[in-house]
């Protein structure tokens, strides 16, 4: 029986076989054993689109969903408040159903937005280009990695050992692919002699803040470039990288008008300084004006293997991550720069209001005596896991278990979506244990 799937029929399937010279179908899959060829599934009876729906719903009631639970977990996926403007343009279709624009002249709009999401990228970043977005923050931190091993013609990446350690296997398995290498160097230790970059993470996984402008003294007296991994929120209220003299800035853009998603798609920043435009991975669109005189955007710099010869190419990253990008440009926009100091300083002080509560707790105490942002780790009194199976129970989502890190060390995030309220139950529940 045709399938109503499948638009071939029958003639064309005669011509396909014959083409790759079969006589049949059975001929086609003679290798495959017929044991396994006409497998039956054991498939439950079809349900209604009623009926459907509501097991859809039942088993989606499953999950640990946000709306019904107080969330204390952070480290690369923040919860944070989402405008209903971004979901009204998002949604649009002819955003919302578009791909990356190959015929990119003919797709103004799309060349648009995404002209307008690097412009907010660079006031963002106080860096002088971006590029049209990648795929999270680690992929961006890596190919940031790799960016500078081109440009300063060296085999050898440093990253400091308080990046997030995803980010850090992720670095690793980008720069051995290219066949250079990878150190932890920490901020008593000096650079190797042939190390093309610094990565530091600002805030860092910890969730204190580094000695930023230490560490690109450090970098530049060994001819290397400093390439910070920042939190975007955090530059609401902290000082961007591009005023402390990173050459490189990159982070994931799903805390910008992005739900976390159980874990994705994310959105990967990437902003350096004018110099090392050429060497810059992905897209990159710019503004121009046609020939009477009207303003239109166009693809100004595609440095991947698909559009240039393949030795010249700098990155194959394969996407814009557009849709992505959107939602970060309209949120950046709706918020503004008030806007979004505002956001900045209630995770700040709601993250420092639940670390004093917690540090006043018996058998609890700060891992760090540094200044931080939104995120804090604590020792427990016992194993994390336990302590956040019995938070679990009660409604709310723990923090990070970082137990292999620090010995019974909890990693906690709080930003402007926790109440005073939340915030006073987590501290209650830790306190009985």
């Amino acid at each position: 029986m045709p399938s109503p799937y499948l638009p071939n029929t029958d003639a064309d399937r005669q011509t396909m076989l014959r083409e790759i010279g079969v006589g049949s179908i059975e001929e086609l899959f003679k290798d495959i054993p017929e044991r396994v060829r006409h497998a039956r599934f054991k498939l439950p009876q079809p349900l209604s689109e009623l009926e459907l729906k509501k097991e859809l719903s039942q088993l989606a009631g499953r999950n640990a969903s946000l709306d019904n639970y107080a969330c204390f977990l952070g480290a690369g996926s923040y919860r944070h408040f989402i405008p209903s403007t971004v979901e009204h343009v998002i949604g649009r279709s002819e955003f919302y159903t578009a791909y990356t624009p190959y015929q990119a002249e003919a797709s103004q709009g799309t060349l648009q937005t995404t002209y307008e999401y690097q412009s907010l990228v660079c006031q963002l970043t106080g860096m002088d280009v971006s590029n049209a977005g990648m795929y999270d923050g680690s992929t961006a931190a890596a190919e940031a990695a790799i960016t500078a091993c081109i440009i300063k013609k060296r085999g050898k990446v440093a990253v400091s050992p308080a990046v997030n350690p995803t980010y850090r296997d992720v670095i690793r398995t980008y720069v051995q692919a290219r066949n250079f290498s990878m150190e932890t160097v920490d901020s008593n230790s000096s650079l190797p002699a042939d190390c093309a970059c610094l990565v530091v993470q600002h805030p860092n996984f910890f969730g204190y803040l580094e000695e930023v402008e230490a560490c690109v003294q450090k970098a530049h007296d060994g001819g290397a470039l400093l390439i910070a991994i920042v939190d975007p929120v955090s530059l609401g209220m902290l000082k961007p990288p591009g005023q402390y003299g990173a050459d490189i800035a990159v982070a994931d853009g799903q805390a910008l008008g992005n739900p976390m998603s159980f874990g994705g798609p994310g959105l990967g920043l990437f902003a350096c300084r004018r110099e090392y435009l050429r060497q810059m991975p992905g897209r990159i669109v710019g503004k121009t004006v046609d020939v009477d005189g009207k303003p239109g955007y166009v693809m100004t710099l595609v440095t991947r293997e698909q559009y240039i010869r393949r030795e010249r190419a700098t990155s194959n990253i394969c996407t814009s991550e557009a849709l992505m990008a959107l939602a970060a440009a309209v949120y950046l926009a709706t918020l503004g720069r008030r806007g979004l100091r505002q956001v900045a300083e209630l995770c700040y002080h709601k993250a420092h209001y639940a670390a004093e509560k917690i540090a006043r707790l018996t058998g609890y105490s700060p891992v760090f005596s540094k200044p931080f942002f939104k995120e804090f780790a604590i020792r427990c009194p016992v194993a994390p896991s336990q302590i956040n199976r019995g938070l679990f129970n009660e409604g709310i989502i723990g923090g990070l278990d970082i137990s292999h890190i620090i010995e019974n060390g909890m990693l906690l995030c709080v930003t402007e979506m926790n109440t005073r309220q939340e915030i006073d139950k987590l501290v209650e529940i830790l306190g009985a244990v």
